[in-house]
Protein backbone atom coordinates (compact mmCIF):
# COMPACT_ATOMS: atom_id res chain seq x y z
CA UNK A 1 0.00 0.00 0.00
CA UNK A 2 1.34 3.38 -0.67
CA UNK A 3 0.92 5.40 2.63
CA UNK A 4 1.74 8.85 4.12
CA UNK A 5 2.19 9.21 8.14
CA UNK A 6 2.24 12.44 8.65
CA UNK A 7 3.35 13.10 12.94
CA UNK A 8 4.79 15.68 15.03
CA UNK A 9 2.29 18.15 16.07
CA UNK A 10 0.62 18.80 19.11
CA UNK A 11 0.37 21.97 21.59
CA UNK A 12 2.45 24.87 21.36
CA UNK A 13 2.61 28.58 22.70
CA UNK A 14 3.19 31.21 20.51
CA UNK A 15 6.53 31.85 19.64
CA UNK A 16 7.69 27.91 20.11
CA UNK A 17 8.54 25.46 17.84
CA UNK A 18 7.32 22.12 16.50
CA UNK A 19 8.74 19.57 13.56
CA UNK A 20 6.43 17.62 11.52
CA UNK A 21 7.83 14.76 10.49
CA UNK A 22 6.07 12.75 6.83
CA UNK A 23 7.03 9.17 6.83
CA UNK A 24 6.46 7.54 3.23
CA UNK A 25 5.57 3.52 2.62
CA UNK A 26 4.98 1.77 -0.34
CA UNK A 27 6.74 4.11 -2.75
CA UNK A 28 9.99 5.92 -3.16
CA UNK A 29 9.67 9.65 -1.61
CA UNK A 30 12.88 10.55 -3.37
CA UNK A 31 11.20 10.33 -6.84
CA UNK A 32 8.14 12.91 -5.35
CA UNK A 33 7.56 15.99 -4.53
CA UNK A 34 6.85 16.80 -1.13
CA UNK A 35 3.75 19.54 0.03
CA UNK A 36 2.57 20.80 3.07
CA UNK A 37 -0.87 21.51 3.77
CA UNK A 38 -3.49 22.87 6.35
CA UNK A 39 -6.56 23.35 6.76
CA UNK A 40 -7.94 25.40 9.52
CA UNK A 41 -11.43 25.61 11.13
CA UNK A 42 -13.61 26.69 8.40
CA UNK A 43 -11.24 27.41 5.85
CA UNK A 44 -10.01 25.78 2.80
CA UNK A 45 -6.93 23.78 2.56
CA UNK A 46 -4.13 25.84 1.84
CA UNK A 47 -0.42 24.99 0.55
CA UNK A 48 1.96 26.07 3.28
CA UNK A 49 5.45 24.78 2.04
CA UNK A 50 6.34 22.47 -0.82
CA UNK A 51 10.10 20.90 -2.32
CA UNK A 52 10.65 19.55 -5.13
CA UNK A 53 11.94 15.77 -6.04
CA UNK A 54 15.50 16.89 -7.01
CA UNK A 55 16.62 20.40 -7.63
CA UNK A 56 15.80 21.99 -4.21
CA UNK A 57 12.86 24.17 -5.38
CA UNK A 58 10.79 25.23 -3.04
CA UNK A 59 7.81 27.07 -2.81
CA UNK A 60 5.86 28.60 -0.21
CA UNK A 61 2.85 30.82 1.63
CA UNK A 62 3.79 34.03 2.29
CA UNK A 63 2.15 33.60 5.97
CA UNK A 64 5.27 31.09 6.75
CA UNK A 65 8.17 33.32 5.03
CA UNK A 66 11.04 33.16 6.84
CA UNK A 67 9.19 30.80 10.30
CA UNK A 68 9.31 27.43 8.18
CA UNK A 69 11.92 25.15 6.51
CA UNK A 70 10.94 22.50 4.73
CA UNK A 71 13.41 19.42 4.08
CA UNK A 72 13.65 16.01 2.54
CA UNK A 73 15.68 12.82 3.93
CA UNK A 74 15.44 10.42 1.36
CA UNK A 75 17.66 7.68 3.01
CA UNK A 76 14.64 7.74 5.50
CA UNK A 77 11.71 8.11 2.63
CA UNK A 78 10.77 11.09 5.13
CA UNK A 79 9.93 14.71 4.39
CA UNK A 80 10.31 17.28 7.02
CA UNK A 81 8.17 20.50 8.33
CA UNK A 82 10.08 22.86 10.56
CA UNK A 83 7.83 25.56 11.96
CA UNK A 84 9.55 28.01 13.95
CA UNK A 85 7.67 31.54 15.60
CA UNK A 86 4.65 29.86 15.46
CA UNK A 87 1.94 32.31 15.74
CA UNK A 88 -2.45 31.02 17.52
CA UNK A 89 -3.04 31.76 13.42
CA UNK A 90 -1.55 28.75 12.22
CA UNK A 91 -3.28 26.66 14.04
CA UNK A 92 -4.61 24.08 12.04
CA UNK A 93 -4.54 20.29 11.04
CA UNK A 94 -1.43 19.81 8.68
CA UNK A 95 -1.04 16.87 6.28
CA UNK A 96 1.59 15.84 4.14
CA UNK A 97 1.29 14.93 0.03
CA UNK A 98 3.11 13.78 -2.32
CA UNK A 99 2.85 14.19 -6.00
CA UNK A 100 5.00 13.60 -9.53
CA UNK A 101 3.18 16.42 -11.56
CA UNK A 102 5.44 18.59 -10.32
CA UNK A 103 5.96 21.44 -7.87
CA UNK A 104 2.87 23.32 -6.56
CA UNK A 105 0.76 24.60 -3.89
CA UNK A 106 -2.12 23.59 -4.81
CA UNK A 107 -4.69 21.18 -3.19
CA UNK A 108 -5.54 19.42 -6.69
CA UNK A 109 -1.91 18.81 -7.69
CA UNK A 110 -1.46 16.02 -5.04
CA UNK A 111 -2.05 12.27 -5.44
CA UNK A 112 -0.88 10.95 -1.83
CA UNK A 113 -2.28 12.62 1.24
CA UNK A 114 -1.73 11.88 4.44
CA UNK A 115 -3.70 11.69 7.36
CA UNK A 116 -3.01 14.91 9.13
CA UNK A 117 -1.81 15.87 12.27
CA UNK A 118 -3.25 18.63 14.56
CA UNK A 119 -1.04 21.92 15.64
CA UNK A 120 -2.44 23.88 18.20
CA UNK A 121 -0.88 27.35 19.03
CA UNK A 122 -2.03 29.29 21.76
CA UNK A 123 -1.34 33.03 22.86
Amino acid sequence: DVQLQASGGGLVQAGGSLRLSCAASGFILDDYEICWFRQAPKKEREGVFCISSSEGKEWFADSVKGRFTISRDNAKNTGYLQMNSLKPDDTAIYYCAATRKGLSGAVAGYDYWGQGTLVTVSS
